[in-house]
């Protein structure tokens, strides 16, 4: 069988594993063991590249990141900023119709400037967003599906763990593509905000709403205490996004010093306990190890491709068939988009683009820019059916007992996955609003 006959097959024989359970890094070690053996005819040679792939593929400075962002990101999850985030918006936006779903976004859009993860999102404003939204008479279906649907913000507005494994697949500047993730973020947030405040003007079944005579204003927050709330997540922004962009840091160094802030800040809200901690300092092991194993896997797939000539082959028959480059991103973000039924975000983007980017380098797109786009189009599969992730964590933070079904999240978050789609489109069309500000 031909190289190309080969990594074709591997293709196949993966997502087959996949969709069998078998776990993607798993899928993507055997399969590039075994594809590079055949290909080789050589077993020694097929474990040597095991060994190297081990060794190089996670041994740069980049990767040291991933754990800091993931451990400021948990850290300001135990010391109930995000808490303290939705009530200062929720305070701001009450009178407004949607008020709390629009405090919501708001809520998701702060936070999500000091954590890079989706799911630390989803499972904090679970617990902080929609108990109250019911209190206050909004649907169960519409309080879970804004949780949901502003969860994603998280991977959009830097710092982000997915543009992060984006720059590192790809070779970009992690600090350029956070860059590029402001005004896609902000734009979203927007578009969720106005959504909500259509949804509630000429779809109010949807949403319920407030009875004004139930909201309790002797829990109205001045203007100092607002200020005291918001203060901590002022403070991390600062230090992470500022030093960034300010030229102060690396990603790397800013992880470290958003880390240490958010510490520093959970010790000082005493909300920190040696258990906690101990939770946290696992998880982040958990988290990480995850990221790095398929970093490891999608290297040794790129290497066993790269031997089997199928990119090359992929981008001479891409060029003959005379799809251009608008035709190649629109399959491409199509293919990820049904991808995102079955898998999770960081296994879609290690299965396409090694493929993708290849070819795409050849045809002059500006890989920021595909960045923005693919994040948003992975990140639409967090809300879609039957994997969904981010509905999955919505329920197993409201636990076996609540009445909300997944139908009912999912449901929920349809709209939302709509407008993230027009986004979508938006910066499909608009590349100056992932490039405008680099």
């Amino acid at each position: 069988m031909s190289g190309i006959g080969i990594a074709f097959l591997s293709i196949a024989a993966m997502l087959a594993l996949i969709y069998s359970g078998m776990h993607v890094a798993i899928a993507l070690i055997l399969l590039s063991f075994v594809g590079v053996w055949v290909l080789r005819g050589n077993f020694d040679i097929a474990s040597n590249m095991l060994v190297l792939a081990f060794k190089d593929s996670i041994s740069d400075y980049l990767f040291g990141v991933v754990p800091l962002f993931v451990l400021m990101g948990l850290l300001v999850a135990v010391a109930g900023i995000g808490r303290d985030t939705f009530e200062v918006a929720a305070q701001v936006f009450r009178r407004i119709l949607g008020g709390l779903g629009i405090a919501t976004v708001a809520a998701n859009a702060v936070f999500a400037a000091i954590t890079g993860i989706s799911i630390a999102s989803a499972a904090v404003f679970t617990k902080v967003a929609v108990p109250e939204m019911i209190r206050h008479g909004y649907t169960p279906r519409f309080a879970v599906g804004v949780v949901a649907g502003s969860s994603v913000l998280g991977m959009l507005i830097p710092p982000s763990l997915l543009f992060i494994l984006y720059g590192v697949l790809t070779e970009q500047s992690v600090g350029s593509l956070f860059i590029a993730g402001v005004l896609p973020g902000i734009l979203l947030s927007l578009v969720y905000c106005a959504g909500i405040f259509a949804m509630g003007r000429w779809w109010p079944s949807f949403i319920g709403g407030p009875k004004e005579q139930n909201w309790d204003t002797s829990r109205d927050m001045g203007l100092a205490e607002m200020a005291g709330k918001i203060a901590p997540i002022v403070i991390l922004v600062a230090l992470v996004l500022g030093g960034i962009y300010g030229g102060y840091f690396t990603p790397t160094e800013a992880g470290a010093a958003g880390a240490l802030g958010a510490l520093l800040i959970s010790l000082a809200k005493r909300r920190l306990t040696w258990a906690s901690f101990w939770q946290v300092l696992v998880q982040t092991g958990h988290t990480t190890s995850s990221i790095c194993f398929l970093i490891i896997g999608a290297s040794l797939y790129s290497r066993m491709l790269a031997m089997s000539g199928m990119p090359g082959w992929l981008g001479n028959w891409v060029v003959d068939s005379g799809m251009g480059v608008t035709g190649i991103l629109i399959a491409l973000l199509l293919v990820v988009i049904l991808l995102g039924t079955i898998l999770d975000s960081a296994s879609i983007m290690l299965l396409t683009l090694p493929i993708a980017v290849p070819i795409l380098v050849s045809t002059g797109v500006d890989l920021i820019w595909l960045g923005v786009l693919v994040i948003l189009a992975v990140e639409i599969g967090l809300l879609t059916p039957p994997f969904g992730i981010a509905v999955f964590v919505v329920k197993a933070t409201l636990g076996p007992t609540s009445p909300v079904t997944l139908g009912d999240i999912f449901a929920g978050a349809a709209p939302f996955a709509a407008m993230m789609l027009l986004v979508l489109v938006i910066v499909f069309l608009f590349p100056w609003l992932a490039t405008a500000l680099i």
